[in-house]
């Protein structure tokens, strides 16, 4: 099992930066595929970025493609996300999560909540406009 907790959250007006972080521990990180979603007041749960286990492969969500970057060191057992050019529209509640994966499945990234594992507590990100 692993623990995952998440950091850099935080109030920023728009057209400005914030790098999230989340620390996982308690297992091996590397052989964990990763992600990042976000939910906002009164909406779903949404796709936001995802990584594979060696960093090689990566997705985004179309309403943030070009805009964010999703980033791991697994020597600190850290993945990131690294988001510019933010919208009011981006103001979330963003979570990490972690799926374990075997050694065949290294390439892969996933998209739907429901494939992952484990869950940090969230951070809130506010853009003001």
């Amino acid at each position: 099992q692993v623990q995952l907790v998440e950091s850099g959250g935080g109030l920023v007006q728009a057209g400005g930066s914030l790098r999230l972080s989340c620390a996982a521990s308690g297992r091996t990180f590397s052989n964990y595929a990763m992600g990042w979603f976000r939910q906002a007041p009164g909406k779903e749960r949404e796709f936001v970025a995802a990584i594979s286990w060696g960093g090689g492969t990566t997705s985004y969500a179309d309403s943030v493609k070009g805009r964010f970057t999703i980033s791991r060191d697994n020597a600190k057992n850290t993945v990131y996300l690294q988001m510019n050019s933010l919208k009011p529209e981006d103001t979330a509640v963003y979570y990490c999560a972690g799926k374990p994966i075997p050694n065949y499945r290294a390439t892969h990234v996933y998209t739907r909540a429901d494939d992952y594992d484990y869950w940090g507590q969230g951070t809130q990100v506010t853009v003001s406009s």
